[in-house]
């Protein structure tokens, strides 16, 4: 008989899910939408079906030891999703909670899902050997799990570690959040669609981009136009990566990381972005830590890194 654990990953517009023996093998996995969904409850009993429909067709023989759940505000001691910008549900959901009943017995354990990354990345990725690291998660925002002697930082109130609203401008960017100059808003998908779209409005240059309109634009059509030599794209990345470089050399103060590990669809750009990052970051490091902190792509999985992230997060509470 396999032991296995659900892996889920809430996100604004998918729920993902797959089954996870211990050894980060993906036995099955799927998704479910999760913004057509406004009301919880319904949800719950959506995922709970689509989940078991999933265990259905694994016709190997397994027992599910855990589950484990990434969520945008997730907070791990409290099994909640509190005050999430970009899902339906507002205020604090009490998801383990309500979960629970559809999975009698079996322990279920939920995080932020840059949290889930970071675990995942300690079990199945490129931290296997390293204790002290960061992960930082680059899609439509900037999430970040830190990890210092092997354990997770949760902080008092289980919200520890949030980087991507560490301020960059004084009264800069409008946050989701509500804040104005988050990290965020500069460096993820959608800040350095804000810096292209600010940089047409000062430069006259001539670029494949000005024909995009905002909603059109993606990090990736960035990326091949600066790919191609693309004058306001290659400025884009170089303003990304000096802002992220200079937060990060912040945050290496804090708590002294062996490696960076950076993830999502802005860092599948790869050098546009590392190099930058990493230039800026030693330049304004303390110089102890000069040399010393290394910039790393994940190693999770594109495919199933959320999957497994939360599925590492099960396996590492049920060794508690």
């Amino acid at each position: 008989m396999t032991e296995v654990v659900i892996g889920i990953d809430i996100g604004g517009t998918f729920t993902k899910f797959g089954i996870v023996d211990k050894n980060g093998n993906c036995l099955a996995e799927n998704f479910t939408s999760t913004d057509k969904f406004i009301d919880f409850e319904v949800y719950l009993e959506h995922l709970h079906t689509e989940i078991e429909e999933l265990l259905n067709t694994i016709t190997t023989e397994i027992k599910i030891k855990g589950i484990g759940i990434g969520a945008p505000n997730g907070n791990y001691y409290h099994g909640t999703i509190e005050h999430a910008p970009n899902l339906n549900w507002k205020g604090i959901v009490p998801f383990i909670e309500n979960f629970k009943p559809y999975f009698p017995g079996i322990p279920m354990v939920l995080t932020n899902d840059a949290n889930a990354a970071a675990i995942g990345e300690m079990i199945y990725g490129g931290a296997k050997d390293i204790k002290d690291f960061i992960v930082i998660t680059l899609g439509t925002g900037l999430g970040s799990g830190i990890v210092v002697n092997g354990e997770l930082v949760y902080g008092h109130d289980g919200f520890a570690g949030e980087l991507g609203h560490i301020n960059v401008k004084h009264r800069g960017r409008k946050c989701g959040c509500g804040k104005s100059g988050c990290l965020e808003t500069y460096v993820s998908a959608t800040g350095i669609k804000r810096t292209v779209f600010k940089l047409l409005a000062e430069r006259v240059d001539k670029t494949e981009l000005r024909d995009i309109s905002y909603n059109d634009l993606t990090a990736k059509m960035v990326s091949e136009a600066a790919k191609k030599g693309d004058k306001i794209a290659l400025e884009a990345f170089e303003i990304t990566g000096r802002i992220l470089g200079v937060k990060l050399a912040d945050a290496v103060a804090c708590t002294s990381p062996k490696a960076i590990f950076v993830f999502g669809g802005l860092a599948k750009a790869g050098d546009l972005i590392f190099n930058p990052t990493q230039k800026y970051m030693e330049e304004n490091l303390f110089p102890i830590y000069r040399g010393k902190v290394k910039l790393l792509p994940s190693q999770l999985q594109e495919t199933n890194a959320a999957v497994l992230g939360a599925s590492a997060l099960a396996w590492k509470e049920l060794e508690k």
